[in-house]
């Protein structure tokens, strides 16, 4: 039998006696993590000026280059030649040239180059050449020598610029009067999602930001930014196929094994850091997985398929994998966390600043203002123009 009471389909197609159902929860899709600003944590200090700046230190290196493009009379038997940094070396330093065994002796430093006795403790001479490296292996004195000259090196000064963020909020009096569905306070949902985007937009600058190139420091027409990682990372920038950086898996540039590791090892050998941190988008994420694809093995009963790399542990450290959509599809960070600090100016990390209302609303705007200490930029590297 039919049914013959009322339905909600006699109220009309505006439902006017039907009360509404609207859930109370509000749908966001929109992206707006920030792993890396959550795997770096809170800063262990504030900046004090718009200018941020930190000490940086070295010791003198323990190698150098030959710089010799002509021998005489061979590079064989030759005893002087000149090298890049003649103030790396003493009289008494035994050096060994990078793929030779023979081990020679400096015994004088001069503007013209080294002059160094060949074949030092019996060693076999093997031919020399231009842009060859040299390893430093260690100084021998003279005993009952006085004490030779001291060397010194000047520290450094680097620097960073502090960038302001910043979002208005403004809701009409009516709007804060009014009921609204999933919301108790308007004004303090604004505030949450304008924080949520300024979150966004400061990782996106800690990796890709830009300081200006004239005044910096900012001024009535020129707006302040900070240099963000991959403008700061200057010593070690990478291409697959490209010096120290094998070709990818493919002979191209794609991300292999192989690249990963001469990257970390190319960083190993000239820094004391340690590179705990790796930093992708998802196309070279997914590359990375694909590292441990040709060994992965399932039993019967298995149900689950897992394929996924969140740590990459290899002879040059261990490394979190990060993945944020806000570093460039070609190009993957090689960074040591603990020299790396997002750090808010003094009283200025983000907060909500209410405005004087000139009408009928409340009116207010997040604000913070941060910028990007990164301690000894050749302890991290970019390896970019990878295959997407």
């Amino acid at each position: 039998m039919s049914f013959t009471g009322k339905s909600t389909f006699d109220a009309g197609s505006a439902l006017p006696e039907i009360a509404q159902d609207v859930g109370d929860v509000i749908g966001i899709v929109s992206p707006h993590e920030t792993p890396l600003l959550d795997h770096l944590g809170d800063a262990r200090r504030a900046a004090r000026s718009t200018v941020h700046e930190w000490l940086e230190d070295s010791l003198f290196p323990s190698s150098d280059q030959i710089d010799q493009s002509a021998w005489s009379p061979n590079a064989t038997n030759a005893t002087q030649f000149n090298v890049d940094n003649r103030d790396r070396f003493r009289p008494g330093d035994q050096i060994r040239a990078e793929g030779s065994a023979e081990v020679m002796l400096v015994t004088a430093v001069a503007p013209s180059g080294l002059t160094v006795v060949r074949g030092y403790g019996g060693t076999t001479r093997q031919a020399l050449a231009d842009n060859q490296r040299l390893h430093i292996l260690g100084n021998a004195a003279l005993e009952g020598a006085e004490a030779g000259a001291s060397r010194t090196r000047t520290r450094l000064r680097r620097r960073n610029y502090t960038q302001i963020f910043t979002a208005a909020v403004q809701v009409s009096g009516s709007q804060l009067a009014a009921a609204t569905i999933g919301v108790d306070d308007e004004l303090d949902y604004q505030m949450q999602e304008r924080l949520r985007e300024l979150l966004r937009d400061l990782e996106n600058c800690v990796i890709n930001g830009v300081a200006a190139e004239t005044d910096p420091q900012g001024s009535a027409s020129v707006r302040r930014t900070m240099n963000g990682i991959i403008r700061q990372a200057q010593t070690n920038r990478f291409r697959p196929g490209v010096g120290p950086i094998p070709a990818g898996g493919g002979g191209g540039n794609e991300l292999s094994e192989a690249v990963l590791n001469a990257a970390l090892r190319a960083v190993w050998e000239q820094s004391s850091g340690t590179v705990d941190t790796i930093v992708v988008n998802g196309t070279q994420k997914r590359r990375i997985n694909q590292f441990v694809g040709d060994s992965r093995s399932y039993m019967p009963a298995d149900d689950r398929v897992r394929d996924l790399v969140s740590v990459y542990e290899s002879d040059f450290g261990v490394c979190r994998v990060i993945l944020s959509r806000w570093t460039p599809a070609d190009t993957l960070l090689l960074l040591d966390s603990t020299r790396l600090e997002v750090v808010p100016m003094l009283g200025r990390s983000f907060h909500f600043k209410r405005l004087a209302s000139t009408g009928d609303r409340e009116a207010g705007q997040v604000l913070g203002e941060y910028t990007l200490a990164m301690w000894n930029e050749n302890a991290h590297a970019v390896l970019s123009g990878l295959a997407v």
